[in-house]
């Protein structure tokens, strides 16, 4: 009877324990301007994880193209459009993918996770060699 109440107890902790997780939408924040930009959906597909942008906070962005795209995304819609690609799970962070900027048309690798002291925050940074920047986007409840 003991050790099935630690194994109950240990199945509570480990559930517990990843029942955060990346998976869901959050709010962008632009790590220059501190403002929100829009909403992006997180999810798994063919396990693998992806990210989509489903809306724009500015009003006056909400129809804007991805003229700095190159390829079949050339001037489609930013509503939509797939920034985050084929990452995979590592430890506590999903990486081995990319993360394309609409804005600037660049395309960086890309290492995603919650953040360690509050797991509303995701942490996302991209690299190019040895330099990167990261920025902390808010889980958006409910």
């Amino acid at each position: 009877m003991k050790n099935r109440s630690f194994i109950m107890v240990l199945f509570l902790v480990c559930y517990s324990v990843d029942a955060q997780d990346i998976f869901g939408k959050w709010k962008t924040i632009d790590d220059e301007t501190g403002e929100a930009k829009s909403i992006v959906n997180i999810y798994k597909e063919n396990g693998k994880v992806f990210g989509k942008i489903v809306d724009i906070v500015n009003p006056e962005r909400k129809d804007a193209i991805c003229d700095k795209c190159e390829g079949e995304d050339k001037n489609k819609p930013i509503v939509g459009f797939v920034l985050i690609r084929n990452l995979q799970r590592d430890g506590r962070y999903y990486e081995g993918g990319t993360i394309f900027d609409p804005q600037k048309g660049k395309q960086y690798k890309c290492r995603i996770g919650l953040d360690a002291d509050n797991e509303d925050l995701l942490q996302v940074r991209g690299y190019v060699a040895f330099f990167y920047a990261t920025q902390y986007w808010e889980r958006i409840k409910g």
